[in-house]
């Protein structure tokens, strides 16, 4: 286990590594401590399950992701190496792609608030929610098609999401695997990811396209 302080005199920052552990090493790209909390949450890992599968302490993950701890090169690595193994080892799942929270606005909400609301978080399209029910989905392309049929602008804007929303998005578990979500997402912009019958995140096409990436980068 991984110790916060240095019991036996002066010891090296950086621990001594063989020739292929350093080509290991050089391969994988090593966690910035501030990334850790968020991908080990992306992977749905508890700090204590992160700690087993590293070989550090829950109190340890604790204090890195806190800022209170600053850890050796060594520990990062074994964090960086467990979350890597992980994600190899288990499937991947509409849990782990998902964003959240999910950006959205309601029926009787302005045009202009989503068109608003799409242009401040780089999206373009929008579930429309009532409570925690998904009604329908309004997206930028709806409306352009409403502007170039002549519609009037400063009118549009001001009318409500609900009179020109379209069919809401369709839903997985958060258990949905890959294929399931590549096939959906060939037909529709979005899908949104529920949990007993409640929104709890959203996957886009561009979210596809940057795991596509993603994974692209990690293998070359």
């Amino acid at each position: 286990m991984e110790a916060p302080c240095e019991s036996e005199g002066r010891r090296s920052l950086f621990p001594i590594y063989s020739f292929q552990e350093l080509v290991e090493l050089g391969n994988m790209r090593i966690l910035r401590p501030s990334e850790i909390r968020a991908l080990r949450a992306k992977h749905g890992l508890t700090q204590s399950k992160l700690a087993e599968l590293a070989g550090v302490s829950q109190a340890y993950i604790a204090k890195i992701e806190s800022g209170a701890a600053d850890p050796r090169l060594s520990t990062l690595e074994k964090i960086s190496r467990a979350l890597e193994r992980f994600a190899e080892e288990s499937p991947l799942t509409a849990e782990r792609i998902m964003a959240t929270p999910i950006v959205y606005v309601s029926p009787n909400d302005e045009i202009k608030k989503a068109i608003e609301l799409m242009e401040s978080n780089g999206i373009s399209q929008l579930p429309v929610l009532e409570g925690e029910t998904q009604l329908g989905s309004i997206s930028e392309t709806t409306i352009i098609q409403k502007i170039l049929s002549s519609e009037n602008i400063p009118k549009l804007i001001h009318r409500t999401v609900g009179e020109i929303m379209e069919e809401p998005f369709p839903t997985v578990s958060r258990k949905a695997d890959i294929d399931t979500i590549y096939h959906i997402l060939e037909h529709h912009p979005a899908l949104l990811v529920t949990d007993k019958g409640r929104p709890v995140g959203i996957i886009t096409k561009a979210d596809i396209l940057k795991l596509a990436v993603e994974e692209g980068d990690s293998k070359s």
